[in-house]
């Protein structure tokens, strides 16, 4: 069974820095994709970022400059640093990826639990 498991949530003031890490694990046979989303309060879950499993990576752009998303294709995690917070970052964190188990012949998504952000103005 595949599961993937997020740590590293927390309350921070304005302009503080968090770590978000996301750990894959279970019988698994490749991983491609892996990312973040997000939702905060009242709004729909919005797509962060992604890392593809050459390294190449991508943020929506009201991220850019602040968060920076990383995997090790080894441990299969993906991390989020996410800096110079604002309070508009509050959401819940989720971690996404597309997994092909072992034994399986097909792709499929899955989610992590959530990791609550919070960010104090």
């Amino acid at each position: 069974q595949v599961q993937l498991v997020e740590s590293g949530g927390g309350l921070v003031q304005a302009g503080g820095s968090l770590r978000l890490s996301c750990a894959a694990s279970g019988s698994i046979f490749s991983i491609n994709v892996m990312g973040w989303y997000r939702q905060a309060p009242g709004k729909q879950r919005e797509w962060v970022a992604t890392t593809d499993s050459g390294g190449d990576t991508n943020l929506v752009d009201s991220v850019k400059g602040r968060f920076t998303v990383s995997r090790d294709n080894v441990m299969n995690t993906v991390n989020l640093q996410l800096n110079s917070l604002k309070p508009e970052d509050t959401a819940v964190y989720y971690c996404n990826a597309q997994i092909m188990p072992s034994g399986s012949i097909g792709w499929s998504i899955y989610w992590g639990q959530g990791t609550q952000v919070t960010v104090s103005s």
